[in-house]
């Protein structure tokens, strides 16, 4: 059986959570897992294809949120500017 090439670590995981407030409940919840099933794959650098593509998936959504936030403010300057020229 061949394996596969981990692309998520339990370290970026663990920085993942760090870096958005999030604990391990809170991941759980977020990727549907119970805690000690996270806390147990961490701790032993097990992480499951369901792990790795949840994480994956959060990071685009974080990334796309923020991109979604610099449009609406760039929105609002484009308004304010063309308000400011009438």
């Amino acid at each position: 059986m061949k394996q596969r090439s981990k692309e998520v670590t339990a370290q970026e995981i663990k920085d993942f959570c760090k870096e958005q407030g999030l604990t391990y409940k809170q991941l759980g919840e977020l990727i549907g897992m119970t805690e000690p099933s996270i806390k147990t794959a961490l701790s032993i650098d097990k992480i499951s294809n369901q792990i790795e593509a949840s994480i994956n998936l959060l990071k685009k959504v974080k990334e796309q949120e923020q991109e979604l936030k610099e449009f609406r403010a760039l929105k609002e300057i484009l308004i304010n500017l063309t308000r400011q020229d009438k």
